[in-house]
């Protein structure tokens, strides 16, 4: 599963509650260009519409070069997600509590499919911020005391 792109923000600026894999919609063109890692998750969400779809807007995949001018490609358009419904409903009833976000955490292949990492995320105030931030110093500076000895 090599992982074409990730969302650095979601993890910096959000806790993690729970993941989900989902299907993504693409065209040829920007399979392609996805696999080249011409994507970028940053600023990207999750939203679930009134039908039940749900759509991953704010992503940007590029123009795959060699494709030429023959498709008319739009970079930031919404693409839809492919779930469960048992996972879609999951997903709308913990989106709608107080706080929680669905946010992508990255696109990666599995097989010749194309997949994206979803979380259901709550946002930290600057305080957890600090707080992680010295929970990994904390973390690096045993491993590096263990490794020397």
């Amino acid at each position: 599963m090599p992982r074409l792109a990730t969302n650095k923000l979601a993890t910096a600026n959000y806790t993690i509650l729970e993941t989900v894999e989902a299907g993504v919609v693409l065209s040829g063109a920007e399979v392609k260009s996805a696999k080249a890692g011409q994507i970028n998750l940053r600023g990207s969400y999750v939203s679930i519409d009134a039908t039940g779809t749900v759509w991953l807007k704010g992503a940007h995949i590029a123009a795959y070069r060699p494709a030429g001018n023959k498709t008319v490609h739009q970079v930031d358009k919404d693409r839809r997600l492919l779930l469960h419904k048992k996972q879609i409903d999951s997903l709308r009833g913990k989106s709608q509590q107080v706080g929680l976000t669905i946010l992508p955490l990255s696109v990666y292949t599995k097989g010749s499919l194309v997949k994206l990492e979803l979380a259901i995320a709550r946002g930290k105030r600057q305080f957890d911020k600090r707080a992680s931030i010295k929970k990994r110093e904390l973390s690096r500076e045993i491993h590096r005391a263990l490794r020397q000895k």
